[in-house]
């Protein structure tokens, strides 16, 4: 076996759940597919239970466990801090692994509120000028057929923009006697739908387009009021007892927006969607052509160019899985399809190659803020009805 000789980049990860998973088996797999200038090393998982926190770290491959983020960040042997707690505590956490020296990785969105995040963006920029970078886990951008269809639009392929149709459909949801989690509690997690996966395809509209958005007119819904709580004997259903608590989160939002080139778009995140799993949709409406793009079939962007007039015309398939495409030559020969975790991968080959190179990798604490923004917008339309507001 080939012995690493590429300087250690030391990793502490707070949390160890859904996106805990999800990023180590990025930081494990990243060296062992792409060739990187610093060699990533899962040193510490912290989590306040110390006997599940161990049953995850040796899973998911970390080498020891803290039952306290304080001291993961005061570590010497730890150079980034990986954030994958609910938002009520990405602030607290990345602000202080910030001003402890370290790089920082926070997943989305950024905070829950735009307070939170702008006291993020200070933090960050007050020790960019040592080197350290601050990156906000937008995932999806990392998706080869999401960078296809950035190229796309880089390239003048589809012209002005005009319009942008986004929807995040989830069903996980659906059935009312699903019990309370924290992603129900607003003090936890900021807000419902539109925090959780409509941030999502506002960073896409955002990322592909190139645009901003600049105002919106929204609603939200929350369709179940209460639910179980949660008990021990849940079983294998996962539902809770007799108990019911308060849901205080939206189920779905929708909302109109104005971008930044002219254009219009659509909104749409709900966790109520029937049957639809991950379906990320965005399509975008061009003066000289559209893309289009469903999660669901992650390999696939839909392209179509006005040029090829009515005879030609029509969305053409596009697989993206060649070795000409983002990412994919590290992986399996050429057709052959990528997953949901592959993303992950990515996002920390990128963050990795950016700390080597002294450069600030995308999308930045700002980026985060400026989603954050937006979401605010809506919920301040949803609640004052006024149509639109400024983010």
């Amino acid at each position: 076996m080939a012995t690493d000789v590429s300087p250690g980049l030391g990793i502490g990860m707070v949390g160890y759940s859904f996106m805990g998973a999800a990023h180590s088996q990025a930081w494990r797999n990243a060296p062992r597919f792409f060739d990187l200038p610093l060699a990533p090393q899962m040193r510490v998982l912290a989590g306040r239970n110390r006997e599940a926190a161990t049953a995850a770290a040796e899973r998911l491959g970390w080498d020891e466990v803290e039952t306290s983020w304080q001291q993961l960040v005061d570590r010497d042997d730890v150079d980034l801090v990986d954030v994958c707690t609910p938002g009520d505590t990405h602030a607290e956490i990345a602000i202080a692994a910030l001003e402890a020296g370290k790089h920082v990785l926070c997943e989305k969105p950024l905070a829950n509120t735009v307070e939170e995040a702008e006291k993020m963006v200070a933090a960050a920029e007050a020790v960019a000028g040592k080197g350290q970078v601050a990156m906000v886990g937008f995932t999806y951008r990392r998706v080869p057929a999401i960078q296809l269809a950035r190229r796309l639009v880089v390239d003048g392929r589809i012209g002005t923009v005009r319009h942008v149709r986004a929807q995040y459909l989830q069903d996980w949801l659906a059935d009312e006697n699903t019990p309370l989690s924290w992603r129900l509690d607003k003090t936890k997690a900021g807000s419902g739908a539109l925090g959780d996966i409509g941030a999502h395809v506002v960073d896409l509209a955002q990322f592909i387009t190139g645009e901003q958005i600049t105002s919106v007119a929204g609603h939200l819904q929350t369709f179940v009021a209460e639910r179980p709580v949660a008990t021990e004997f849940a079983g294998l259903s996962g539902r809770g007892g007799t108990e019911r608590g308060p849901v205080t989160v939206d189920d779905a939002a929708v909302f109109l927006a104005r971008m930044s080139g002219g254009g219009i778009g659509v909104f749409e995140a709900t966790r109520f969607a029937s049957g639809r799993k991950n379906a990320i949709r965005i399509e975008i409406n061009g003066s000289k052509g559209s893309l289009a793009f469903d999660f669901e079939d992650m390999n696939v962007l839909h392209f179509l160019d006005t040029e090829d007039g009515a005879e030609l015309g029509g969305f053409r398939r596009i697989v993206v899985t060649e070795p000409e495409h983002a990412y994919v030559a590290h992986w399996w020969p050429a057709g052959h399809g990528l997953g949901y975790e592959h993303a992950f991968t990515h996002q920390a080959v990128d963050l990795i190659e950016a700390i080597a190179a002294g450069e600030r990798p995308a999308p930045t604490f700002a980026d985060g803020l400026a989603v954050q923004r937006v979401l605010a917008a809506v919920e301040r339309s949803a609640e004052s009805g006024a149509g639109w507001v400024e983010p």
